[in-house]
């Protein structure tokens, strides 16, 4: 893959901005006038051809991150399927939330009266999360597998010891600053949901996303309309009940193509050669950045580490980036960078010599 010719954007810029949105390639973006032209050309004709895509998808997501077909479901995006998930649970739920998550994760629970606690994101989350939970013994656990703000991620090892420990309680994760970092399982992963948007690492485009469940979690939802008649229409004929909660109405074929074409060029790259690439690059970085003051050591030396850092640089660092045509964005107290596939040593060597007060 030539990175230039498929990413034009990085010609003229250097993009350490993924953790806010993903870059489309020229191929995507090629697949995508090319369905708008055969939908302008077909109608209804294109639309009824186009059927196949869905179930495609769906395919293909379950083959990529190892879930069973009739689990996956397709939203818009994260916070779609992750509030049609809350409001399939119910009232009594006890939710233990991270301080500081992603606000689509936190408010969607706090603002429908769900009990909570918190715990505190530093050196020691793993013990404090056990902690909490002997003590507040909540039913369910909420978090985002990579925060979005500090970067840190979640070990998948704990994940699994959760469940191992804990069998009954409900681990929800917000995947969408994680899926397209590394390969991943959801059926070794302890996890009874994963909900994603695809604009971020999967480098789909906006309007499309989707939620794996787990089969405990599927019966613990919506159970008041279990017995309720389903309708009874030839082209609903089928349909699962949560299929009408999850994907209610038409699902669009340019947004969800955009995600199957997307996932098929990350195949195409290779999961493993994105993990590799970018874990050697943020490596390099973190030790760097954590020399120059800008890392704290349990973020510099976390074995799981994920692609985002947070830099606490003053107005006139933030200044000079832009001025250097570096692309990242703020977020809570700090400055947030990110390194996909498509950046290389060189994008990080013109980060720090920015860093250091270099002229570029």
């Amino acid at each position: 893959m030539n990175l230039s010719s498929s990413f034009p954007i990085l010609s003229n810029y250097t993009y350490l901005n993924t953790a806010y949105s993903g870059i489309l390639s020229t191929e995507l973006a090629k697949w995508r006038t090319t369905h708008d032209q055969q939908l302008m050309e077909g109608g209804s004709e294109f639309r009824l051809s186009q059927s196949y895509l869905i179930e495609t998808l769906r395919t293909n997501i379950a083959d990529f991150f190892n879930a069973g077909i009739s689990n996956v479901f397709l939203t818009p995006n994260f916070s779609f399927g992750f509030n049609t998930l809350l409001d399939g649970l119910p009232a009594s739920e006890h939710f233990l939330l991270l301080q500081n998550e992603y606000p689509s994760l936190a408010y969607p629970v706090t603002s429908r009266g769900f009990k909570h606690s918190y715990v505190a994101i530093d050196e020691n989350l793993e013990d404090n999360v056990m902690e909490a939970i002997k003590k507040s013994r909540p039913t369910v656990f909420a978090f985002s597998i990579v925060q979005y703000i500090s970067g840190y991620r979640m070990n998948p090892e704990f994940i699994k010891k959760l469940k191992q420990t804990y069998p009954d309680l409900l681990l929800i994760a917000d995947g969408t600053q994680f899926c397209g970092t590394t390969a991943f399982s959801f059926e070794a992963s302890g996890l009874d949901a994963l909900c994603t948007s695809g604009y971020k690492w999967l480098l789909a485009g906006y309007g499309n996303g989707f939620i794996l469940l787990s089969d405990q979690l599927k019966n613990r939802l919506y159970e008041d309309r279990k017995l309720a008649q389903l309708p009874s229409a030839p082209f609903v004929k089928g349909k699962k009940p949560l299929a009408f909660c999850f994907e209610p109405g038409h699902l669009d074929t340019l947004n969800f193509g955009s995600l199957n074409e997307s996932l098929n060029m990350i195949r195409k790259v290779g999961i493993s050669t994105i993990a590799q690439t970018t874990q050697t690059l943020c490596q390099q970085a973190r030790t760097q950045l954590h020399h120059r003051g800008f890392i704290p050591d349990y973020l510099a030396d976390q074995k799981n580490a994920s692609t985002i850092m947070s830099l606490p640089l003053n107005q006139q660092q933030v200044d000079q980036l832009a001025e250097a045509k570096i692309l990242c964005s703020p977020r809570g107290t700090g400055t947030r960078i990110s390194f996909h596939f498509y950046n290389t040593e060189d994008d990080l060597q013109k980060l720090l010599d920015v860093l250091d007060g270099k002229k570029i």
